[in-house]
């Protein structure tokens, strides 16, 4: 059974091992951090959050131990729109629905405990396998007045938009 809990700093060293490459890194957080990661980098990172009330690392975890992780922070001043981001499963684990699993907890969380009335987050559209796991977990694509694109390298990387429709969450 997958469980959710706070970040602690000793998971950054499970979510760097699981980012093998500088493609897969751009596509868990686009340019915040540099290749290779290490987990002291992420630990940084998450040190400097830890102070904010709108700001909530989360870590996946089964009896097998830390399978995921994924942030959830607050997008408005008010406090109504999640969002998530970070999102990723051990490498060795993908594929097993796991991914589809945490993201369900985390729009549970998102809802229930931090009383968010919108769940969003954006994935590149090269990232199929995250996409499809979205999708899975009943987000739908939001169509934005105007594409959102990246420069990664010499490539530009557009980002997708997709959005927990909360109707769906009460209604189940």
């Amino acid at each position: 059974m997958l469980r959710l809990r706070p970040y602690k700093k000793c998971d950054a060293k499970y979510i760097a091992n699981w980012i093998k490459d500088e493609r897969t890194l751009h596509q868990w957080c686009v340019d915040r951090f540099r290749f290779p990661l290490t987990g002291e980098m992420i630990a940084a990172h998450y040190d400097e959050m830890n102070d904010r009330d709108d700001f909530f690392g989360m870590t996946a975890f089964d009896n097998s131990g830390v399978v995921g992780h994924l942030f959830i922070r607050f997008a408005d001043k008010e406090k109504k729109t999640a969002r998530f981001g970070f999102v990723i499963v051990d490498d060795e684990k993908r594929g097993k629905g796991l991914g589809k699993e945490m993201v369900s907890l985390a729009v549970k969380y998102s809802f229930d405990i931090l009383k968010a009335e919108k769940v969003t987050m954006g994935v590149f559209e090269n990232n199929l396998s995250a996409y499809h796991c979205y999708k899975a977990a009943v987000f739908e694509d939001i169509i934005l007045p105007e594409d959102e694109y990246f420069d990664i390298g010499s490539e530009k990387w557009k980002c997708l938009e997709l959005e927990y429709p909360s109707f769906k969450y009460y209604k189940s």
